[in-house]
This record gives structure tokens, sequence and C-alpha cells, in this order.
């Protein structure tokens, strides 16, 4: 079980250190752009990389002077956090519960570039910020400017067949559970229509298109995909479901025919059961 033990795990952290330039992107849950902030994300390994400091830097955008920075360091990893082979992560609650704040961040990453989605739910399990996070591995002096692009992920984009290789992790350790995935994504007017297959799951779903928004309405309770900047997506529900399964998802389009995403699922109880990273290629 390489892949469930604590060593690997902390191999898999390793692969993030580094200095990350980037910024931290602040939407509401409608997806409107409220704050984009200069960053600087570093994170090193000390004591023969036995543990990692991580320093968070963001910056004034009038000065460009460190205006925030907050120092970490870790030693072990918590069981609210797991990491696949690559340095792709998520950590967050493990419950849900009523009357308390609840969230959690799913993080890509690909060669010396970073995709990370922080989705925050108030007390009363409503969906209440988004913070997205995207980064660049360098050692330069901090830009001037954001490096990202700003154009919002477009529906067209993710439309196609898509195949896809799924790892599953658990907060238990047990072996991992690899997979075969195929999504396939149309649009018929204004409604996105989605196929996704897999060895244990073969399921339809149909969203309302408005603008930058998918609402999907049809299932259980209400699910809310908004499309932002640098091809990345986020898919919840719109408030969290009381004694029902429900996942938080992050996606990013890295390039036209390639897209990871990342699934936190969490049980009728509201207990973490499960992560779930898809890499995904998009047939010709």
């Amino acid at each position: 079980m390489p892949d469930s033990n604590p060593v690997s795990q902390w191999d898999s952290l390793l692969c993030n250190l580094g200095a990350w330039q980037g910024s931290f992107s602040y939407f509401s849950p409608e997806g409107r752009l409220k704050d984009d902030i200069l960053s600087r994300v570093t994170l090193e390994g000390i004591n023969e990389k036995q543990t990692v400091r991580q320093t968070i830097e963001q910056f004034s955008p009038q000065t460009g002077e460190v205006n925030y920075q907050k120092v970490l360091e870790y030693s072990t990893l918590g069981r609210s956090i797991l990491l696949f082979k690559a340095g792709d992560f998520s950590q967050g609650s493990m419950q849900s519960a009523p009357f308390s704040e609840f969230g959690a961040e799913l993080g890509f990453i690909q060669g010396d570039r970073r995709l990370r989605l922080v989705q925050m739910f108030d007390k009363n399990s409503a969906l209440s910020s988004l913070t997205l996070i995207r980064e660049q591995r360098q050692q330069a002096e901090m830009p001037s400017e954001t490096p990202f692009d700003a154009a919002l992920l477009r529906v067209e984009q993710l439309v196609g067949n898509w195949q896809g290789e799924a790892v599953t992790l658990y907060p238990d350790w047990r072996s991992p559970h690899r997979y075969d995935t195929r999504l396939s994504v149309q649009v018929e007017g204004d409604r996105l229509v989605q196929h996704l297959t897999t060895p244990e799951m073969n399921f339809n779903s149909v969203a309302a298109i408005e603008g930058s928004i998918l609402r999907f309405e049809q299932g259980k309770y209400p699910i809310q995909v908004l499309l932002l900047p640098g091809g990345a997506s986020s898919n919840t529900p719109v408030q969290i479901p009381r004694r029902q399964p429900f996942f938080l998802e992050a996606g990013w389009l890295i390039a036209p025919n390639l897209r990871k995403r990342m699934i936190r699922s969490y049980d009728a109880q509201g207990g973490w059961s499960s992560l779930t990273l898809v890499t995904e290629q998009k047939s010709p």
C-alpha cells in the first residue's frame, strides 16, 4: 500500500517544496470577484526535510510591500489532509455539523504550477466564500501584477468526451482504489448534459447554464458549479444537506485536452469518507 502510509504521504508533501508566487482571488458564493491579492507561499524542508516550514506572504497592491505574513511548521501530517503521489492534496473539515463553519481546500500541482481552491460554508451550512489561489514555482522577485489569465473558464472548453484515471484515498489509510472513468459533456440549448461512467456507476445529470454558473437542480439537493479564471471550476452544494452524502469538487483545465478533478466526499452522517483525484484526457 505505497500511497496509504504516512511516509509516502510525507514524501508527497515534499513535492510542494519551493517558492510559489501568485495571487489569492476571493469570490462571493455567486462567483463575483471581490478581491485579488498578490502572494508568495514558500515551503522549505528543514531538519533534513523532517520538518516543513510554510511562510505565507501577501503584498500591498499600492506599495508592493508585505502587509501580511504567517509562518507555520509541520513535522507530522494531521488526519484532515491526504496527498496523492505527485503532491496534489486536500485538507479541511473532517465532519460537517449544524451551527458550525465547514470547508476544505483542494489543491492541484502540475510541474511548476499549482492551483488551489478553498470552499467555505457558514454556520447555517450555506456556501459563504471561495478563494482561488493560482501559483508558479520560481525564485524571481515578486511581479508587479498578477501573471495569470483573468478569463473565466467557458462551458465550450468542457464539451467533449473525457477518458480518465481515478485514484481514491481514504482517511483510514486503507489501500487506494483505482479505476477508469468516462465523462461525456454536451450542450443542448441552455442546458449542459453530462454522462459519467465508472465500473461502479452510470450517472446522468443536467444543469441549467446561467452565464458562469451551472445549476444542477434535479438531484436530492441543489448543486452549483462556478466557472472561474485560469481553467478552474468549483462544484459544491448550495447548502450542505443533512443526513445525506455529499461532496465538494474542484476542477482544473490544465490544457485544452487535459483536466484534473478532485472530489472530497462525505457520508450521510457528515463525516469525511474519501478523496478522489481524476486525471482526464479529452478524446480527439
